[in-house]
């Protein structure tokens, strides 16, 4: 796989030297088991797969490069690069202006841009109509455009979809950047709406049974279908696709589903003319931090530390699978580890900041799992992890655990 050029402050020698250790015994990433590191007072578990993915590494990698080629031009970011504050504190303190925030409000008018102006398109990608907006300004979004391709690949299989006269569901969460430019670009070649999760896909399928009438529809799902959508016809035919960041299960369980009541309505034999079984859409890297949290959990731990930007949707899931099994701390730094009895941590449901008294594990012994979203940098988990060192008073360093007992896996 192609290696990016990324800054140095973002990489970590003992997190790369885990990954390096685990890359050379299992180079087909088939051993999801997570890499102990015993450092006699306490152990840290890493999972197998965490970090920056190929698409976060590809938009900074193409971000800081547009600021090196440019040092004369004022650089714009359409919104935050990736769902991480160091990374997009960064941008900004090299001068980067973002556009507009997450939810697509303007922070600066397009107004002011010029067609020689340097704008990046971020990770997420970005709606049909926002792109041509700066296509009509004369501005290249090409030039430096992120979008990761497994976005774009979601919107390939939409394109299919589309052409074949499928209405497209669209996994994902309705203010997410990633979903409304999915959506943007789904509508283009079909019907398209969003459902953000199982209940609503049993909603959606109630309707479609005839259990509650289509006049209903619009006072579920308003603002989440497309121009002219006209669900008793449209939904006749459906294929589902996802935000990329959604936790994987609950995406098949809704595929699953819809598929189960297509065949209900319309039969056994008749049931492939109206459901497209599509693949499951999520990217590699997201499905692999989701399998190696899946498989560090199986071997027990006291408390899982989750690293990550507060709204980054890929980490809250990761979230969501490890509080399943015990007690979850989702930081977005080191200094949310505020001493041993208290800690300051994201309850991702209710969307605020808690602090939380006798965080630390009871056990002679403390077995600590860490692990992290897809666009958190090595360095900021290796920095929880030092404070987590720091607390439980470990005499030996990291240098020379690796080099005595180094890594282990499970």
């Amino acid at each position: 796989m192609k290696s990016f050029d990324i800054p140095e402050y973002y990489k970590s020698p003992f997190i790369s030297k885990v990954k390096a250790a685990r890359k050379l015994g299992d180079p087909r990433k088939k051993d999801f088991s997570p890499s102990i590191v015993d450092f006699g007072e306490l152990e840290i578990s890493l999972a197998r797969h965490f970090g920056f993915c190929y698409g976060v590494e590809n938009a900074i990698e193409i971000s800081y490069r547009a600021l090196e080629e440019h040092p004369d031009k004022q650089v714009y970011l359409l919104s935050q690069m990736i769902h991480n504050q160091e990374v997009n504190a960064d941008l900004e303190d090299r001068g980067i202006k973002f556009l507009m925030d997450t939810q697509g409000k303007r922070l600066i008018s397009f107004s002011v841009l010029k067609a020689d102006d340097v704008v990046i398109i971020p990770a997420f990608g970005t709606t049909v109509e926002t792109q041509k907006e700066l296509e009509n300004i004369g501005v290249k979004v090409e030039q430096y455009n992120t979008t990761c391709p497994f976005v774009e690949k979601v919107w390939k299989r939409a394109a299919k979809l589309g052409e074949d006269q499928y209405s497209i569901v669209i996994h994902g969460k309705p203010s997410h950047e990633e979903t409304r430019a999915t959506f943007s670009h789904s509508k283009e070649n079909g019907g398209a709406m969003v459902i953000q999760d199982m209940d609503e896909a049993h909603l959606l399928g109630a309707f479609i049974r005839g259990e509650r009438p289509w006049t209903e529809f619009d006072s579920i799902f308003e603002g989440r279908y497309s121009d002219g959508f006209q669900p008793e016809k449209d939904l006749q035919k459906l294929g589902v696709v996802n935000q990329t960041t959604m936790l994987a299960t609950e995406t098949q369980a809704i595929a699953d589903y819809l598929k189960k009541v297509m065949i209900e309505v319309y039969g056994e034999e008749a049931y492939k003319t109206h459901f497209a079984d599509t693949r499951d859409t999520l990217c590699y890297a997201t499905n692999d931090n989701q399998q190696a949290t899946i498989g560090i959990l199986e071997e027990g731990a006291d408390i899982a530390i989750v690293v990550g930007g507060y709204n980054s949707s890929n980490t809250s899931h990761l979230v969501e699978l490890c509080e399943e099994k015990l007690p979850t701390y989702f930081v977005k730094n080191e200094h949310e580890l505020i001493s041993k009895e208290v800690i300051a941590h994201f309850d991702w449901r209710n969307k605020e900041v808690k602090s939380s008294s006798g965080w630390w594990p009871k056990s002679e012994k403390p077995r600590f799992i860490v692990t992290s979203g897809a666009s958190c940098p090595d360095a900021v988990v290796d920095r929880v992890i030092q404070k987590i060192l720091a607390f439980g008073e470990v005499s030996t360093s990291i240098e020379e655990v690796l080099r005595t007992r180094f890594v282990k896996q499970a």
